[in-house]
């Protein structure tokens, strides 16, 4: 089941991702995030997290209907989940099972659920192209809560180890990242890989999610299906950045709200 079906153009959740601190340490804005987006990745504890920041974080999304999912990762604190890593399949697959029963339990707690599945960083790239760690990300998904739908980009490995398992899956996008022209999305390592001028993202926002094309880096359009666009968390001023994200959506016509 593809529930990223479509154009765009009509209805876009707005995601980001919450959570991603450490004791004293905070790096979102998770109470100001979460007063403008529609759906929260929030950080299990293996690249960001602690125990009372996903309950923290739970209990703000469920209160402001906000819909919860567990963005999980390699075992990375050091490097912010970012660095590559060979983690074996069955190892990786119980990882990320008890990535999302942990934060379930914190969701459940504030009266709600987890609503799906986003791999973070290194995890998200390698999943891109490598068969063996995508389906080892779904048997992780089927062992913790068999159903959950998967966000992901588009064509990549992990959603089509996902309809394999009869998952459901959500087409991504990034409004604050660079694009190669086949789709993909340019390595953080090279330049002008993240895209830092708020007016660009604003514009390419809207051309994501009413056209359904996105500029490449190189200058070419390039076609793109999504259900959910991402501004990340950890952008200096990522809350005032999805916040003129979401008027400039609102004001081409296109309505916000969650895919789950």
């Amino acid at each position: 089941m593809d529930l990223g079906a479509g154009r765009g153009g009509d209805v876009i959740d707005l995601n980001a991702d919450l959570g991603e601190g450490f004791g004293r340490w905070t790096l979102t804005e998770d109470e100001a995030l979460l007063s403008v987006v529609t759906s929260a990745n929030v950080a299990c504890g293996f690249h960001a997290g602690d125990p009372s920041t996903m309950r923290r974080v739970c209990a703000l999304a469920a209160e402001r209907g906000v819909r919860i999912g567990a963005q999980v990762s390699y075992r990375d604190l050091a490097g912010f989940g970012r660095r590559a890593m060979d983690v074996p399949p069955d190892e990786l697959a119980d990882e990320v099972a008890y990535q999302i029963g942990a934060l379930q339990v914190f969701a459940q707690a504030a009266g709600a659920r987890v609503a799906y599945v986003k791999p973070h960083g290194a995890l998200y790239n390698r999943t891109v192209h490598d068969e063996e760690q995508a389906q080892a990300v779904v048997r992780g998904v089927q062992l913790a809560a068999p159903g959950l739908p998967v966000l992901g980009l588009p064509g990549s490995r992990l959603h089509e180890a996902a309809g394999r398992a009869e998952l459901p899956v959500v087409a991504e996008a990034f409004a604050d990242r660079a694009y190669t022209p086949n789709g993909a999305l340019v390595p953080r390592r090279e330049p002008d890989a993240v895209v830092h001028e708020a007016h660009a993202v604003v514009h390419r926002s809207v051309a994501i999610a009413r056209d359904g094309e996105v500029t490449a880096r190189t200058g070419e359009r390039v076609r793109l299906r999504a259900r959910s666009l991402c501004v990340h968390g950890d952008t200096p001023g990522a809350a005032d950045l999805a916040r003129r994200v979401r008027t400039a959506l609102r004001a081409a016509g296109v309505r916000v709200e969650a895919f789950a």
